[in-house]
């Protein structure tokens, strides 16, 4: 019953996408003397969750039709990467760790809400 409440499953989103633009900015960093590397970058939280809400019908369980319909995100060419290195590589160790405190920022955000959700639901079921 309480797995399915929508505030704790986006809070679980809102981290894997934390976690996977993490890998991105590591893989990015872990690749920056690579000639001919591109810079990888994953969409923004909002992007996908506004994607995933104009999906015209979501199946719950299943059985339902179309229940294999999932929102996929993947690392793809970074458009903001900074002017190619003479080697080919578009990775700016700057950029990537602007990012990754972006993304320290974001996932410290969803631990919070889903901390403050569960604080809620233990006080609506009586306990402290």
């Amino acid at each position: 019953m309480f797995e399915k409440i929508q505030l704790l499953q986006m809070a679980q989103s809102m981290a894997r996408q934390a976690a996977f633009r993490q890998n991105a900015v590591a893989q990015n960093v872990a690749n920056a003397d690579t000639p001919g590397y591109r810079a990888l970058d994953v969409p923004s939280f909002a992007e996908t969750y506004q994607d995933e809400r104009t999906t015209p019908m979501r199946a719950t369980r299943a059985g339902h039709l179309g229940a294999a319909n999932r929102v996929n995100v993947a690392m793809e060419p970074d458009p903001d990467a900074a002017a190619m290195s003479p080697d080919g590589n578009s990775v700016s160790l700057e950029d990537e760790m602007v990012k990754s405190a972006e993304v320290q920022r974001a996932h410290t955000l969803a631990l919070t809400v889903y901390r403050s959700s569960l604080d809620i639901l233990r006080t609506s079921l009586g306990g402290k």
